[in-house]
This record gives structure tokens, C-alpha cells and sequence, in this order.
């Protein structure tokens, strides 16, 4: 499959890492020129390239929204159109203080509410948030089992496209329903959004 990565920081470097291993064309793009990325590159192999972030979607079949949580608007914008795009969405509220990680506000809509309206028209599915971007370049393969990646969506067959990624890198999908009645489950303060904890399918 083809993957269009936009983000280079930690999340979507693990991801791209996560992806290009399983064998799927990925185009990287951040907040540096695609040449500053040519190390980062390079490091992924072959199955890697650089763009801007209208070349990575134009690129991806799925593209991947991977940059931090006060960046979401900028990004979004810096795309002409994000109509009948598959999006994935693996964000979470954060934010980076001297204490270590705190949730955002994210107004008065839950997170992936939010973070779908900057992207109108899109297939938006949420996933891959609930691991630290450490976590997700590790083998997914543990105690027994296979790490679970949770899904929400209203598209079924665009969440069939997502599972058979995370399928494919080595975990295990789980769907969760739509993003009304699933994505709130696994959100930052959800019930399933333990970063410091595995979910594992035995």
C-alpha cells in the first residue's frame, strides 16, 4: 500500500519506520524542506521518500496525520483538499511541559471531533494512540501475543483498509464502531488510552 506520512517528528517517524518494515511505499513529509529529511530517509530504506505534505497525500492511498497537537491547524491547511482521503488519525491531546506530558484542552468537541473538522471531506479513522511512539517501534509481537491497535471510523471499508495495515506491521486490529461511539473509548482520559500500558491479543 501506499502511505503518505505527514509529520517527521517522533509519532510519525516511528510510524513510517512501522510501515516501511512491513513492506508499503511511504512519503514522509514535516515541518523541515524534503531535503532535510533525506537523512531520516535514507535510515528507513528503500521503501522511503520525501515530500512536501500535498505530495504525501497526494501520494497515499492512506494518509497519515502524525504531527503534534498544537500543529493539527497549520498542517490540515497546508493540504488544497482533504475530500473522498482516507485519513488516519493517531493524535492525542498533548502537550510537552518541564513536567512531561500534559492533555490539551481540546474546546468544547471531544479530540478526534476536532481534529476531523480541520480535514472536511475525508474518511477519517483514529488509531495507533494508544503507544508512545517508543512503543511502536518495538516488536508488536508480546507476551504471547500481538499488540492491539483500536480503530474507530464510519466508513467500513476505509477501517478494513487501516486494520489490514496494522495487520500487516504485525498487530492486532480491534474496531471500536464509529468515531462517535468508539473514538472517545481509547481518546487521551479514555478508558482504553493507557500509554504506559500494553493491550495484547493472545
Amino acid at each position: 500500500m501506499t502511505v503518505g506520512v505527514v509529520g517527521a517528528g517522533r509519532l510519525g517517524s516511528a510510524l513510517a519506520g512501522v510501515l516501511t518494515r512491513a513492506g508499503h511505499q511511504v512519503k514522509l513529509a514535516g515541518s523541515r524542506t524534503p531535503e532535510k529529511l533525506a537523512a531520516l530517509v535514507e535510515e528507513l530504506g528503500a521503501n522511503a521518500s520525501a515530500g512536501t505534505a500535498q505530495e504525501a497525500a497526494d501520494f497515499g492511498e492512506v494518509v497519515v496525520l502524525a504531527v503534534q497537537w498544537n500543529q493539527k491547524e497549520s498542517t490540515a491547511a497546508s493540504v488544497s483538499s482533504w475530500r473522498g482521503r482516507t485519513v488516519l488519525v493517531p493524535l492525542n491531546p498533548l502537550r510537552e511541559t518541564a513536567g512531561g506530558l500534559e492533555i490539551a484542552d481540546s474546546g468544547d468537541r471531544p479530540p478526534t471531533e476536532a481534529v476531523a473538522s480541520l480535514v472536511p471531506g475525508a474518511l477519517v479513522v483514529k488509531g495507533f494512540d494508544t503507544y508512545l511512539a517508543q512503543v511502536l517501534t518495538e516488536d508488536p509481537a508480546v507476551n504471547g501475543g500481538r499488540r492491539i491497535v483500536l480503530l474507530a471510523g464510519d466508513d467500513a471499508g476505509v477501517k478494513r483498509r487501516v486494520a489490514d495495515l496494522a495487520d500487516s506491521a504485525g498487530f492486532q486490529a480491534v474496531e471500536t464502531g464509529t468515531l462517535a461511539e468508539g473514538a472517545p473509548l481509547f481518546d487521551s482520559g479514555g478508558p482504553l488510552n493507557a500509554l504506559g500500558r500494553d493491550l495484547v491479543a493472545l
